[in-house]
């Protein structure tokens, strides 16, 4: 009975303490350099959900190890909700790849939610003769493995998608790593490689400009920034769909009530016309997930399909 009791009455302190969350301001890790997407949604966010949470969520950037120094910080961090992760779908598949990532995205996280997606687009030199996917393919198919493409490394978004690209249609592609995509945009852009899988909110104003050329997005649907520029799945890759996301995880064995809160506020954030308006301008989709539960089911997903992905392709494991 005296167990019992005791039992109880921690269940109690817990929820009473998740009722009251939050008290104090609230850190939210991002482990990339301030700058890009990830950091500036990261960064709207906050500000939205401080509106609502009555306590500051204040932005921290701590880079480093293709994200991986933040994202074992968080890791290590006490459960109670006062610090949070700023992810990317990379968060998801560079433990598949990197040996030494030292996390688990199932594990050791619980999901408070998805932030946003942001469709990538197949982008070529200007100068390229290919004016259609199918067109690159047999571009592809006469020169097996000369054809280049950029990214940022093994499992980073570009890498992934030219991996599937290559499984769907058959081709060989050469892999030209960089230390990020907007120097990989560049020679692009000067004719240094020939193509790259890019994020459409980065490329959209170059292809606008003339600059590089795009042949297709990676969503089932047109871009609202693109729409000119057809779907690879309308271009005979059916079903061909890789897409950018971003999202909020909290270390494993946060409070359930704690993860509602937070979902609660950046559900209210997103859901705001004017602010989802203002990003969809850019090619960013801001949405959130319908749980904290359906984003943590959403990153299982997303690891699996991506060591499967690493087995099937025989991606190399750093």
């Amino acid at each position: 009975m005296l167990r019992v009791l005791a039992f109880s009455a921690v269940l109690v302190a817990g929820h009473a303490a998740a009722q009251s969350y939050p008290t104090k301001a609230i850190r939210l890790i991002v482990p990339l350099v301030p700058g890009g997407n990830q950091d500036i949604v990261a960064r709207a966010i906050a500000e939205e959900m401080s509106k609502g949470l009555g306590q500051q969520v204040v932005v921290e950037n701590r880079p480093g190890q293709s994200a991986i120094i933040g994202t074992q910080f968080v890791k290590g961090a006490p459960p109670d909700g006062y610090t949070l992760l700023s992810v990317a779908v990379t968060f998801a598949r560079v433990p598949a790849v990197v040996k030494a990532a030292g996390y688990d995205p199932r594990a050791d996280f619980a999901g408070v939610s998805l932030v946003c997606r942001i469709p990538q687009v197949l982008v070529v030199n200007a100068s390229n003769p290919a004016h259609s996917v199918q067109e690159l393919i047999a571009q592809a198919k006469a020169e097996p493995g000369k054809v280049s493409y950029g990214s940022s490394g093994n499992g980073s978004t570009g890498h992934v998608a030219a991996e599937m690209f290559m499984r769907m249609t058959g081709v060989k592609l050469l892999h030209v790593t960089y230390k990020g995509n907007a120097q990989a945009l560049i020679d692009v852009m000067g004719g240094q490689i020939a193509m790259m899988f890019d994020q459409v909110s980065t490329s959209a104003a170059h292809i606008k400009g003339g600059k590089i050329r795009g042949l297709g997005v990676t969503t089932l649907t047109r871009s609202a920034v693109l729409p000119e520029v057809p779907t690879l799945d309308e271009q005979g890759l059916k079903g061909f769909e890789d897409v950018t996301w971003n999202g909020i995880v909290a270390p494993a064995g946060t409070p359930r009530d704690v993860l509602a809160r937070l979902h609660a506020e950046i559900a209210r954030a997103t859901g705001q016309p004017d602010f989802r308006r203002k990003y969809l301008e850019r090619g960013i989709e801001i949405v959130a997930s319908d749980s904290p539960q359906a984003f943590s089911s959403y990153i299982r997903s997303e690891a699996d399909g991506f060591a499967k992905l690493v087995r099937d392709a025989g991606i190399a494991v750093e």
